[in-house]
């Protein structure tokens, strides 16, 4: 990930080993990690069974809160693409029972966006 685009707050796709041997504690028996993306602390982990984002919070990033999503619990997504003076892309997910607000988060115009939405549509329709 660029250290810019990372400032900027858009996440970039990160290294899906690194992500098992830092996060593995999260993980159920049997639930493997399939893709991740990274902001400069913050990640969006999906595995074969859900979506979890890892939000470190504070100076020290002691205190992380872990926000779990079965994929069963996804009404719809939307993936906006960048453009030439939009270099972002955005994904946004609404989640039942979560009101009308979408989560959003944003990605930098090196994560193939087109990847992420086809792995959401994959594991949604699981």
């Amino acid at each position: 990930m660029g250290l810019i685009s990372g400032l900027m707050g858009n996440a970039s796709g990160t290294d899906v080993e690194a992500v098992k041997k830092d996060y593995g504690k999260l993980l159920g028996r049997n639930e493997q990690v399939v893709q991740a993306y990274q902001w400069i602390r913050d990640l969006m982990i999906f595995t074969d069974y859900r979506l979890i984002m890892v939000d470190i919070q504070g100076a020290t990033g002691k205190k992380v809160n872990y926000h779990s999503v079965p994929y069963k619990s996804i009404r719809h997504f939307e993936v906006e693409s960048a453009g030439h003076f939009d270099l972002d892309a955005e994904l946004k997910i609404w989640v039942a029972d979560m009101g009308t607000t979408p989560l959003v988060k944003t990605f930098s115009k090196d994560a193939d966006v087109y990847k992420v939405q086809a792995l959401l549509a994959e594991c949604i329709g699981k």
